[in-house]
């Protein structure tokens, strides 16, 4: 699918100095349809679709962060301060 925006549906501390409407790389078109409002970010490739999910501590990104360059790895080092508890 290539380059895509993913806007921010609410706050997380996933995407802390990531602006909304940055671009992450997908891979694929498979995603998420989750029966509960947990999107934090959506996509739109022939319709909107979640790009990024959270359910407390859980997270769950479509695409790629590790190919997704600068905001990819804000994206991690995000992750990575959630995950040490900081």
């Amino acid at each position: 699918m290539g380059w895509n925006q993913v806007e921010f549906t609410r706050p997380s501390r996933l995407f802390e100095g990531i602006g909304d409407g940055a671009e992450f790389y997908f891979v694929h078109s498979y995603f998420p349809a989750p029966e509960e409002d947990i999107a934090i970010g959506v996509t739109d490739y022939g319709g909107q679709f979640a790009a990024a999910v959270e359910r407390g501590a859980v997270f769950g990104t479509q695409f790629h962060p590790e190919k997704s360059q600068r905001a990819g790895l804000r994206m991690l080092e995000n992750f990575a301060r959630l995950a040490a508890g900081r």
